[in-house]
């Protein structure tokens, strides 16, 4: 018994050595706080269930008050995560040295023992999820002009990950409870568990799918094809949310019908003001209009077809009129988890549009041949 005690103590004593060996020079290197688990326990009230705040697939995020008083939020990551230290380290290294006004911070992380804990700026008005979808959600407060700028800023964050970054980053999980709302209801994206970098001339890596029902683009659902389009899908369907204040993956209309579908019906039948929140009393329609249709663009079935978030970024910024007839029907996971769309994957479709106050007339969307290069997944 004693051995056997004395086994486990010795193993637990190399699992924190090894720890230790690859966090040596860490901190100054990456520039990232080294937080004890005493800390962060304190931090929390250890961990009490009244200071929890949110809930993911890898683990559980708690309020915390560190001694200098900045309020955090506190991530313990599951036991069950899989996340070995060196990629634990190598998670928090993209986040660490990549900053942006609408990405969340990364402050500082704990690992000991078994322990895997990130520790984030703390925001106050929560997920978006909660703000806008949630059952006790608020929506009335969220006016169109904080609801576009939510779409705005997003999009623009997606931009800097996709187009700024060497090499580029595939959030993959991109929904209302990874973005965060500081006070100011100013976007950011978090949660960059299951994200991916692009190394130089890929065009596509081979993985496990990964991410939630009703934001997953249909090439990635089928056969795992990922590329920067699976996080314009999932940003279309964010819009439709935003704007309609209603869930893809939760909330069927009274037609029994997905949202995308719906929203696809809309269009067809000329009603998209229909699929407008009846929580938003006052809105611009011509601007309203546009944002749907731009969402209808990034979730058509076809990744070629959807527009770079760069050129999202421009249609969302600028009273363009865009042309209803270049949309393709959307690619959607129906309820028995199966993929629905009418669309053929073509990707030979340029699409013009054109600015309603100057004329000026642009291709934002380029074709692109999709090739596909088999790679590992990190």
């Amino acid at each position: 018994m004693q051995c056997s005690c004395f086994g486990a103590l010795l193993s637990r004593k190399r699992h924190h050595i090894d720890s230790e060996k690859n966090l040596e020079g860490f901190s100054s290197e990456k520039n990232i706080s080294l937080f004890s688990y005493i800390e962060l326990k304190s931090a929390t009230d250890s961990f009490h269930p009244r200071n929890k705040i949110g809930r993911g697939g890898f683990g559980t995020v708690y309020k915390g008050i560190l001694r200098n008083g900045v309020i955090v939020a506190v991530k313990v990551l599951s036991a069950d995560s899989r996340q070995g230290v060196r990629e634990f380290l190598t998670e928090i290294d993209v986040i660490t040295n990549n900053k942006h006004s609408n990405l969340v911070e990364l402050i500082g992380c704990c690992v000991e023992g078994s322990n895997r804990i990130l520790v984030y700026e703390y925001l106050e008005n929560g997920s978006l999820d909660r703000a806008l979808l949630g059952s006790n959600s608020d929506a009335v407060k969220l006016n169109w002009d904080i609801r576009s700028a939510i779409c705005m800023g997003i999009a623009r964050g997606l931009v800097y990950l996709h187009e700024e970054l060497q090499p580029p980053v595939v959030h993959r999980d991109i929904k209302a409870s990874n973005i965060l709302l500081d006070s100011n209801f100013l976007p950011k994206i978090g949660d960059f568990g299951v994200a991916k970098l692009f190394p130089d001339n890929i065009t596509h890596i081979s993985t496990r799918v990964a991410g939630t029902t009703g934001y997953l683009a249909p090439e990635y659902a089928l056969k795992g094809h990922l590329t920067k389009k699976a996080d314009i899908y999932s940003f279309g369907v964010l819009v439709l949310e935003i704007i309609s204040g209603r869930s893809n993956s939760k909330s069927w209309t009274e037609m029994r019908i997905p949202l995308l579908e719906w929203t696809w019906t809309l269009l067809e039948e000329d009603r998209l003001t229909e699929l407008v929140d009846v929580a938003l009393k006052d809105y611009p329609e011509d601007q309203v209009i546009r944002y749907i249709k731009v969402a209808l663009f990034c979730t058509q079935a076809a990744a070629g077809r959807r527009p770079s978030m760069s050129q999202v970024v421009e249609m969302l910024s600028r009273p363009v009129q865009l042309n209803s007839k270049e949309i393709t029907r959307p690619g959607y996971m129906d309820d028995s988890g199966k993929t629905s769309s009418s669309v053929r994957a073509t990707n030979s479709t340029f699409s013009r549009v054109e600015d309603s106050t100057t004329g000026y007339t642009t291709t934002p969307f380029s074709p692109t041949r999709d090739t596909f290069t088999e790679m590992s997944p990190r």
